[in-house]
């Protein structure tokens, strides 16, 4: 039991370390740890799904869509206030996952994964279409922010990654996080002794799009604006996945690991051109192949997959 819960204190203890970092750095670096926390709760919702229920969903960006775009669309519209726009684009992700689930987890192997990717592009014909609605390709502009203060905003994204890692890392090392474990690695065997599969998946699938839409959610108040090139293209979805995989499967907090090393190191060698992300490409997948604990093994000293 301590072992288990071991990474669980020391990422808390590193995330109250981090509460100070307001006092000492710049509003420029703020704004991109702000951004980071927030793909680091979408990396950590991706890796319960696919660490656990083995289930490959490539289109995250469906659920962070529709939970940013329901939120702003909302505020846009009637302006009530942002506590129930972010409910509302909670609630039309978790709705979207089980509309999503239900059929997807009907179908195994690439053909979830080809479902779900599907999916991501409906939504971006959606939103292209009604653009009136969605402010299509130029984005759409949300009225209200949850604040001006950069310290309040990196305060704000940081608690939330902070809950949302212990929920998720809670749930993975609970029975139910078994369960799943069990499912993925082998439905069958799992059905036989008794656990209900299916249901036990689409929970996983409604938890995962409930974090996806709450970040993107939030984050859309943060930004002040909803595009699809922030958070509904393919582009996203593949760093959202990569940060999850680096960070380590089967660890959780490895995805906020992950996804806060993807944004740091993108932007440090920005002054670099399209080189960076070769080089952050590169280094990624070198992290994944040498140690596919990912970084999580790595500071572990494992060469083996969690």
């Amino acid at each position: 039991m301590a072992r288990a819960f071991g990474p669980l204190l020391i990422a808390l203890v590193v995330a109250f370390c981090l509460a100070f970092l307001p006092l000492w750095v710049s509003g420029y670096i703020l704004g991109l740890l702000t951004t980071a926390y927030y793909f680091g709760v979408f990396s950590m919702a991706w890796d319960l799904l696919f660490g656990f229920a083995n289930e490959v969903n490539f289109g995250p960006t469906f659920l962070i869509g529709l939970g940013a775009y329901t939120a702003g669309i909302l505020d846009s519209l009637y302006q009530p206030p942002i506590a129930v726009c972010v409910a509302a684009g909670a609630l039309a992700a978790v709705l979207g996952g089980v509309v999503l689930a239900l059929p997807a987890l009907r179908v195994r192997g690439p053909y979830f994964g080809l479902t779900t990717l599907v999916a991501v592009l409906i939504l971006q014909n959606f939103i292209v279409v009604f653009a009136d609605l969605t402010g299509g390709e130029i984005g759409l502009t949300v009225p209200d922010v949850i604040s001006v203060s950069d310290k309040v905003n990196y305060w704000i994204a940081l608690g939330f990654m902070s809950f949302s890692g212990l929920v998720l890392y809670g749930l993975s090392r609970s029975p139910v996080g078994l369960i799943l474990q069990a499912s993925g690695q082998d439905a069958v065997q799992a059905g036989a002794l008794g656990f209900n599969v299916v249901k036990h998946k689409l929970a996983s699938f409604i938890v995962s799009a409930f974090f996806s839409g709450l970040a993107g959610a939030l984050m859309v108040f943060y930004l002040g604006v909803a595009s699809v090139g922030t958070f509904v293209d393919i582009a996203v979805g593949v760093q959202v996945i990569v940060g999850a995989v680096l960070g380590g499967r089967r660890t959780i907090l490895g995805g906020a690991l992950g996804a806060i090393f993807l944004i740091g190191a993108g932007e440090l060698l920005r002054p670099l051109g399209d080189l960076s992300n070769f080089i952050v490409s590169a280094v990624a997948l070198v992290v994944v192949l040498v140690f596919p604990g990912g970084l999580m093994g790595l500071l572990g000293g494992s060469r083996e997959a969690a």
